[in-house]
């Protein structure tokens, strides 16, 4: 009698348990339902993108747009009717859409004559069929119209073409040369390039990017001059983009590049249409994005990085003597610092021995050995030159200009800093603006700080381990599969003369 007791006391324990299982997972449900409920009801947009065609009635049609729409105050809904009784109605974007040739061209012809007295050309109108490629129009500028009774919606290319002139890039100024830059317009910077190379073998294959930001990016080649194993290559890059949305071409830049943790560009980023003409001639190819001024250019190398467009525009004598001294500039940007900290606190026996006197007489009184020194003027350095770039233009080079005398006099004269140093960081300076990309300017500033500690721990010695292994990271870099050293390394005979020499036009060979 007790082990039954016992026995239906753990049957009803058991049956509780499972009641109330079944009660969690219930409740569980319902949870899941209700959240899923909200989710949808917070995002009405969802369904209304799908891909279903254009129903006919207009007011189904409008409800859909509006739901795709929704909480879209600068999308515009006009219901009219035409010269022929026929509901119509014509959705837009203000500030996309120019509204003044809207209501000229389309507006008034329709409700005054038809819908055949819309007075825009006929070879720039089309077609939509369905909700997602309405809002594609509507988004891109275009006029949205639609009829009672059509279950298909025509689109007229009004768009604003509200965008600055072309002007001459700032950051790429040269003596001669073109004067005219890219636009954030891509069909601008599309009709630059074209204007300098008029030949059916220029191709731009256009594509849209991004989830919600719906960016073109076209991409440009020269169809015999480039390897089509490359062009695919890059196709294939951009269509497995992992970035959501483009804003500017460093976010493709970011993630089509052949090693992302590297300090050296393996792309140029080129405000210049007449840099993007000569590099797809050369058998590279670009790419131009919507909404940003600045075009990528690949496979590239590092002396490409080097080459200044006005190399081409001047004497060959003359653009030799300037690409060797910006080669050794180059060099001096890097390592100029470390040689000077690495001398000085291991190798004095190396420097002169009236030289020798004039800086350990400057040095007496610095409370700071080289490499601390050098550090706190190297930093004092790129804070100066960002806050000159930070600052509005008018007072910006005033600041960095009156700020390095100020604070390099006052620090001389407080004795923290000694003059030879203040030489040293200036004439490093002055060598890092010499280089023609500012990306390639940026490796050297970021490198300079660790070559700069390996001289102050190791002397010379420390100098070339860091040059033996950034030999080592370059030897071992690629740009869209071309060696980052090449022509040298490996060594192309044929290509080699650009690096060392500017050939003449008729000489040079791709």
């Amino acid at each position: 009698m007790k082990g039954t007791n016992q026995t239906s006391k753990s049957e009803q324990q058991q049956e509780s348990k499972q009641g109330s299982d079944q009660e969690m997972e219930q409740g569980t449900s319902d949870q899941e339902k209700s959240n899923q409920d909200a989710d949808s009801k917070s995002k009405p947009n969802e369904a209304a993108y799908q891909d279903l065609p254009l129903t006919g009635v207009l007011v189904n049609d409008e409800n859909t747009l509006r739901a795709v729409f929704t909480d879209c105050s600068d999308v515009v809904f006009h219901s009219f009717e035409t010269a022929g009784f026929v509901p119509a109605l014509c959705v837009y974007c203000l500030g996309l859409c120019d509204t003044e040739r809207l209501e000229r061209q389309v507006l008034t012809p329709v409700q005054e004559i038809g819908i055949e007295a819309a007075q825009v050309p006929m070879a720039s109108v089309k077609t939509v069929e369905t909700p997602t490629q309405a809002a594609e129009a509507i988004l891109e500028g275009e006029a949205l119209l639609l009829l009672e009774g059509s279950n298909v919606a025509t689109v007229y290319p009004l768009y604003k073409a509200a965008n600055r002139s072309t002007e001459e890039p700032l950051a790429e100024s040269t003596v001669r040369g073109a004067r005219d830059g890219f636009t954030e317009a891509l069909a601008t910077n599309l009709s630059l390039v074209r204007k300098r190379l008029k030949t059916p073998a220029l191709k731009f294959r256009t594509r849209t990017v991004g989830e919600r930001s719906n960016t073109s990016v076209a991409l440009a080649y020269v169809e015999g001059a480039i390897d089509f194993k490359l062009v695919q290559e890059v196709e294939k890059r951009l269509d497995n983009l992992r970035v959501r949305d483009i804003l500017e071409s460093q976010y493709i830049e970011e993630d089509i590049i052949d090693q992302r943790h590297s300090p050296f560009p393996q792309m140029i980023a080129t405000e210049r249409p007449d840099v993007v003409a000569s590099n797809l001639l050369e058998g590279r190819f670009a790419i131009l994005v919507d909404g940003t001024p600045f075009t990528l250019i690949a496979p590239v190398t590092l002396f490409s990085m080097l080459q200044s467009p006005e190399d081409y525009y001047q004497y060959a004598f003359m653009s030799v003597f300037l690409r060797w001294l910006r080669y050794t500039f180059y060099v001096l940007s890097l390592l100029l610092p470390s040689a000077y900290v690495a001398i000085t606190t291991y190798h004095q026996e190396m420097i002169p021995t009236v030289l020798l006197l004039s800086i350990a007489k400057a040095r007496e009184e610095i409370p700071f050995p080289a490499l601390v020194e050098a550090l706190i003027m190297e930093i004092a350095f790129e804070a100066l030159r960002e806050a000159g770039v930070r600052l509005p233009k008018q007072v910006g080079s005033a600041v960095s200009i009156v700020g390095a005398l100020i604070i390099g006099q006052a620090a001389t004269t407080a004795g923290i800093v000694s003059a030879p140093m203040i030489i040293i960081v200036a004439i490093t300076g002055i060598a890092s603006f010499m280089i023609p990309r500012y990306a390639a300017s940026i490796a050297t500033r970021l490198l300079r700080f660790p070559v700069m500690l390996l001289a102050g721990t190791l002397g010379l010695t420390g100098v070339m381990l860091g040059i033996i292994v950034i030999v080592i990271h370059l030897s071992s870099l690629r740009s869209f599969g071309t060696p980052y050293l090449s022509p040298i390394a490996p060594t192309m005979s044929k290509e080699v003369k650009d690096v060392w020499w500017r050939p003449s036009p008729w000489n040079k060979t791709r």
